[in-house]
């Protein structure tokens, strides 16, 4: 294959992590950016985590993707960030047992602003930012508010994986392959509260629950699994999940820099601007829709008072988490 356009470069934050290991190859591949786009690989990890990223990159050279043209790994952040147009920060310090939520935020927040500092200093001017490390929503608003010359619309959350999550369940419930489930996003915050919206989705265009004809599931078992998958996950394999996380990655990225498949829409948190009256600069789940160099968020849809009431609850969740970080804002 010739190969004609320059090299993208690439950050991956936490990238010999579970999530990082199981990322960096398919985006090396292709998988992500396309298969005929050369890249250059910039992994960051602290320096505790270096000897382990050295095996990664052993590997990575291992694999001879035509593709791979440079890796960087490194523990500086000016370096990490040098010239990257993709930034994936999956890095990120897990809640443990006894920890606050507002302790992990703000743990967190000592991450996510430095690493926003040095995108807005150091990464070229088209840098786009997916937010991978959770709490995600509220990460990417620390790091988006300290990169001011970087735009709000270049700065994504991760959604992803519970929309892949809610395709699969009613994939499943209704006997159907999960290319025929549409427009099935997820509301608000990546955690416990977030809303996957039945409601506006389809089954083979036909609306989700006409076809799956039971309400009560889809109001209870439906969004407490999607809701609770990974800390079911956790309790069956010890560990979080990677391999999925990572193929949400790639499926975030992919919606971004490809055009939306007519008639459906993909679930990303993206920077408000007020729509169905959310507040504005919350990092949100919304339904999208890309033409491959722009987004926007799907406008005009209704919502029963169980979904309102669903939204409002991701929402006021949402807006605690800012109050509990303003300091680092």
């Amino acid at each position: 294959m010739t190969q004609t356009k320059p090299p993208i470069h690439v950050t991956v934050t936490g990238a010999a992590g579970q999530i990082g290991y199981s990322l960096l190859y398919r985006i090396a591949s292709g998988q992500m950016l396309g298969d005929d786009q050369p890249i250059v690989l910039r992994l960051l990890e602290i320096e505790s985590a270096m000897r382990a990223l050295e095996g990664v990159v052993m590997e990575l050279d291992d694999c001879a993707f035509p593709l791979l043209k440079d890796i960087v790994a490194t523990s500086d952040l000016t370096n990490a960030f040098d010239s990257t147009s993709w930034a994936l920060l999956v890095g990120s310090v897990p809640r443990k047992a006894g920890m606050e939520r507002n302790d992990l935020l703000n743990i967190n927040g000592g991450i996510f602003g430095p690493q926003g500092r040095a995108i807005n200093d150091n990464a070229s001017d088209d840098v786009r930012v997916l937010v991978v490390g959770n709490p995600c929503n509220t990460n990417c608003l620390i790091a988006r508010s300290a990169a001011p010359d970087v735009p709000p619309e270049r700065w994504f959350a991760m959604t992803r994986l519970d929309q892949n999550r809610a395709r699969s369940q009613i994939a499943k419930r209704a006997g159907v392959g999960v290319e025929d489930v549409k427009n099935l996003v997820i509301w608000g915050n990546h955690s416990s509260t977030q809303f996957p919206d039945f409601e506006n989705a389809t089954i083979l265009d036909r609306p989700v629950e006409q076809v799956i004809g039971n309400r009560a599931w889809l109001e209870g078992e439906f969004i407490t699994t999607v809701q609770q998958r990974g800390a079911q996950i956790i309790e069956a394999r010890g560990a979080s999940s990677a391999a999925s996380a990572a193929n949400a990655a790639i499926d975030s990225v992919v919606s971004v820099v490809n055009p939306t498949p007519s008639g459906d829409s993909v679930s990303l948190a993206v920077v408000s601007r007020g729509e169905y009256s959310i507040a504005e600069g919350l990092q949100f789940g919304f339904p999208v829709v890309s033409d491959g160099k722009s987004w926007k968020v799907v406008e005009g849809l209704e919502h029963s008072q169980f979904a309102q009431g669903k939204i409002r609850a991701t929402t006021e969740e949402l807006l605690a988490e800012k109050k509990a970080v303003e300091s680092l804002l």
